[in-house]
């Protein structure tokens, strides 16, 4: 059954730049199939630009990914780290995710488009920032394409496992929404990986996307993280202490 991707979305949006939110937490079977049914908007949210929703598994070389259904991922676009904090404080919904892992993040370029984000986030594959970085793709997947789609995301994904300077990464889907959430050591690891020629799995998805696209509506994100939070069972993300450095 296809439901709406949409969770939160607010029609007025500033020109300032988002601060981005990423949450991932295991919420058990049940709650996670809740979290993932809903069809009404979380209405009434200070600060909520647009939020998204999927269910989480590690990224796999395997044509038809196997989500447990107890992690659950929420990416969400704010005003200011104001309104996190009082979603975060004061709203019920944010308990389910309070024990696990949480990161803010700033846009530092963009590729497409997406609800929640402005136009004019620099679309320059250059940018001055080379600490941890963290890419957010998201995707309204036309179902006509999800053969091809599925076959690009395998051999992509293997390429990012396999890349030198990734710590860490999921995919979220919930169906016609699909994205992924991906960690490095560096934007320069990032870009290796992205556009190198060692391993062609991300370019050749790139261009596979850019004859016919998969999607609707896509949308690839670099971003810089400033504040992490928590941890997840087994393999975890960019840990606290890793944004001394470049923080600091």
């Amino acid at each position: 059954m296809v439901v709406s991707n949409l969770l939160i979305i607010r029609l007025e949006e500033a020109d300032v730049t988002p601060v981005v939110s990423v949450h991932i937490a295991d919420v058990g079977r049940g709650a996670a199939l809740r979290l993932l049914s809903k069809r009404t908007a979380l209405a009434g949210v200070p600060g909520l630009r647009n939020a998204n929703i999927g269910a989480a598994t590690p990224l796999s070389t395997s044509l038809l990914p196997s989500p447990s259904f107890r992690r659950v991922g929420l990416i969400a676009f704010w005003d200011d780290d104001a309104a996190i904090e009082s979603f975060l404080r004061s709203d019920s919904r944010a308990a389910r995710f309070a024990d696990g892992w949480s990161a803010r993040l700033e846009p530092l370029r963009m590729f497409g488009s997406w609800p929640g984000l402005p136009d004019d986030i620099n679309r320059s594959r250059h940018t001055d920032y080379d600490g941890p970085a963290l890419v957010l793709t998201f995707g309204r997947l036309r179902l006509t394409q999800t053969v091809r789609f599925l076959r690009a995301s395998a051999k992509a994904a293997g390429a990012a496992i396999a890349a030198p300077g990734a710590v860490w990464a999921t995919a979220l889907a919930r169906p016609p929404f699909v994205a992924t959430c991906s960690i490095w050591e560096s934007a320069r690891a990032l870009s290796s990986y992205a556009y190198g020629t060692n391993d062609r799995g991300h370019p050749d998805a790139m261009e596979s996307d850019s004859a016919k696209p998969f999607h609707r509506r896509s949308a690839f994100v670099r971003l810089r993280p400033y504040r992490v939070e928590g941890s997840l069972g087994g393999a975890n993300p960019l840990a606290a202490g890793a944004l001394a450095a470049v923080t600091s």
